[in-house]
């Protein structure tokens, strides 16, 4: 059997074996749903279609807001060979014989559309394979993703192509695309004549996150069950606890390699640092509902206790890592509530970014300065060649000192002076504050009164 399988005609569209979302796929561009922003009359995507002048493309959204459709009805509309296959199938072989297809055809007169779902998932070889082609006119390239292209698709193929964004369904879409199945007769569900309100519509909306295709296979199942509980072959009612038994469990659109792993984690950060629970919470919850690592979480509320709390309040540190350790040792889903505990801590807890911004400085003279030789006198000496060339020699032991702070040079001479650490004044930080301005005031009174401290060191 072929890889490579041509768009199936409108025939098969009353094919009962087929799943209803395959079904249900509009033919023209009047009839798709959703993506205003690029088909809706005078915009981009729709302007080249109608043009003829697409070019080699890119589709990037999430799963169910109709890449696939969108390809196979250019390709109606322009008249050209469609020639689908999957990147998780498909090898440099298989794309060499298709492009060499391509290239024939073009000779006789005839356009080739290639749409490669999962393009993300070809490596650099494979992608390379369709730059000669692309650029040659032999085919139309048209690929779909769910990840960002900037990072999954090279740079060359990318600029042959225009990268266009499609946005996750809305509900009140998504229910519309439901009561045009529950209605067509032809291609839908509308021989059984099912009852379903809309509050039950909704629900199945909400449970999608925005993928017609999650809704339309919960529809179908719905539909099977209700059928089958009702004893009815025509009229059955799709009810509440119907479709609470076809959901079985929300759908929640997560890869926890892809952007999307990234943009939640974000907007779980960015909600502590701006000291919102609620928000917070809600992130969090995204995330482990739909199977991120717990430790995976627990490191990086580590990371926001040290990078946005800091001084300001050391116990949330102490308190990230007593998460941690309670989520490894109870496991899930027990421990998700430690997580939820340490989230919203951090988030009300006084915030400062002193000790992010110091380390943060002193990576950059780490990397952008000298690297000069600690000053001998903070040197230790157990040796008596040491002492002879002068380790140690000068060091004022603090402790031995009234002021208990020496007005000794610390850093070495090319950053003598440097100032990393500026605490705020949130929380603990004020009392650091007025502790550090303390020892610098007894330090300078030491200095003025130059008596050396003893050398001992302990």
């Amino acid at each position: 059997m072929s890889l490579f399988q041509s768009m199936p005609d409108s025939q098969g569209a009353s094919d009962r074996t087929r799943p209803l979302a395959d079904r249900m796929r509009p033919r023209a561009l009047d009839e798709f749903v959703g993506q205003e922003h690029l088909i809706a009359p005078g915009k981009p995507l729709r302007t080249q279609i109608e043009r003829d002048d697409t070019g080699s493309m890119i589709f990037w959204g999430p799963p169910g807001t109709g890449k696939t459709t969108l390809a196979q009805i250019i390709a109606r509309m322009t008249k050209a060979e469609f020639i689908e296959f999957s990147a998780v199938l498909t090898g440099i072989k298989e794309i060499k014989q298709v492009m060499a297809d391509a290239e024939r055809a073009r000779q006789y007169g005839t356009r080739t559309i290639v749409f490669i779902d999962e393009i993300h998932r070809f490596n650099k070889a494979q992608q390379d394979a369709f730059l000669p082609h692309v650029e040659k006119g032999n085919i139309r390239l048209i690929g779909a993703t769910t990840e960002n292209p900037s990072f999954e698709i090279i740079s060359a193929l990318l600029s042959r192509s225009r990268v266009y964004v499609l946005k996750p369904l809305t509900a009140e879409q998504i229910v519309l695309l439901l009561q045009r199945a529950i209605g067509d007769e032809e291609r839908g569900l509308g021989a059984m004549k099912l009852q379903a309100s809309e509050e039950v519509l909704q629900k199945i909306a909400a449970y999608s996150s925005g993928d017609a295709r999650s809704a339309y296979n919960v529809l179908e199942v719905a539909a099977t069950l209700a059928r089958e509980r009702s004893r009815k072959e025509v009229g059955a009612e799709i009810t509440d606890e119907v479709v609470q038994d076809a959901l079985q469990k929300r759908v929640l659109l997560y890869d926890k390699t892809g952007e999307e792993h990234y943009n939640l984690i974000s907007a779980l950060h960015k909600s502590v640092r701006n000291s919102d629970p609620d928000a917070a919470l809600y992130w969090l919850g995204r995330m482990l509902e739909a199977g991120e690592d717990p430790l995976y979480v627990a490191r990086r509320v580590v990371r926001m206790a040290v990078e946005d709390i800091g001084l300001a309040d050391p116990g949330a540190l102490a308190l990230c890592m007593a998460a941690r350790d309670a989520v490894d040792f109870i496991g899930m889903p027990e421990g998700n509530l430690a997580l939820a505990q340490a989230v919203v801590y951090l988030s009300l807890a006084p915030k400062s970014n002193a000790l992010y911004n110091a380390y943060s400085t002193v990576q950059a003279d780490v990397e952008q300065t000298a690297a000069e030789p600690v000053p001998l006198h903070l040197r230790n000496a157990p040796t008596g060649l040491m002492k002879g060339l002068g380790y140690g020699q000068g060091y004022q032991y603090a402790h031995n000192l009234d002021a208990k702070t020496a007005d000794m040079q610390c850093l070495p001479d090319n950053l003598l002076g440097r100032t990393y650490y500026h605490p705020t004044d949130q929380g603990i930080e004020k009392r650091i504050r007025e502790r550090l301005e303390d020892i610098k005031r007894r330090r300078s009174q030491a200095g003025k009164s130059g008596s050396p401290g003893s050398t001992t060191e302990s």
